[in-house]
């Protein structure tokens, strides 16, 4: 019976060798010669201290900081662990809410958000990414149309001219990867970094 069982021990053996330890291990050597950064989890770097990633969106609270878009990310419910509360942004749960349109809990907080924006003073059309979440609940950017909605709330938060934070806005446009995949798109903390580093 071991004859037949040995052939199978050695393949598995070997496999968990060549898949489970020595791929990843070529792999990861790979990636840190060639992308360190992204390798690494594309940490943005402040002062000596990581202050987020550009791959991961997050909550700014102030109305002197771009907002990025909701997010419909959740945790356990500390009162009731069968349950689950909104976290926005939490990234150890990265999923989108899976609400369909008809949904009334969708419709309602999407309402709510345009009647938060239209309070703030926004006029005319509201872009689609400044209301409604990504399929990953995290995304860190948005649209330019999105973040030029948001340079009058700055602007005055901060005592700046607009001019000049749209010109900021401006030169934080992404642009298409190899020029033709994904969307224009602006990094909102790389956008609130360099906003914080504005002179007066």
């Amino acid at each position: 019976m071991f004859q037949h069982l040995r052939p199978a021990l050695v393949m598995i053996m070997a496999f968990v060798l060549l898949t489970g330890i020595a791929y990843p291990l070529a792999i990861t050597a790979v990636a840190q010669v060639m992308f360190p950064g992204g390798a690494n989890g594309s940490l943005i770097v402040k002062d000596g201290k990581v202050v987020g990633s550009a791959l991961i969106g997050q909550a700014f609270g102030s109305d002197r900081y771009f907002q990025p878009r909701p997010s419909a990310t959740t945790a356990t419910d500390p009162q009731d662990a069968s349950k689950t509360v909104d976290a926005p942004y939490n990234a150890a749960a990265s999923a989108g809410s899976n609400l369909g349109p008809l949904n009334k809990k969708l419709i309602d907080r999407v309402k709510g958000d345009v009647a938060r924006l239209r309070a703030a003073g926004v006029s005319g059309p509201i872009p689609v990414d400044a209301v409604t979440t990504s399929a990953s609940g995290l995304d860190p950017h948005v649209a330019p149309e999105t973040a030029l909605l948001q340079v009058a709330r700055v602007a005055m938060a901060r005592g700046l001219a607009e001019d000049r934070v749209r010109a900021l806005v401006t030169a934080h446009v992404e642009g298409r990867a190899l020029g033709l995949l994904g969307e224009l798109r602006v990094n909102v903390l790389r956008l609130n970094l360099a906003l914080d580093a504005l002179k007066r």
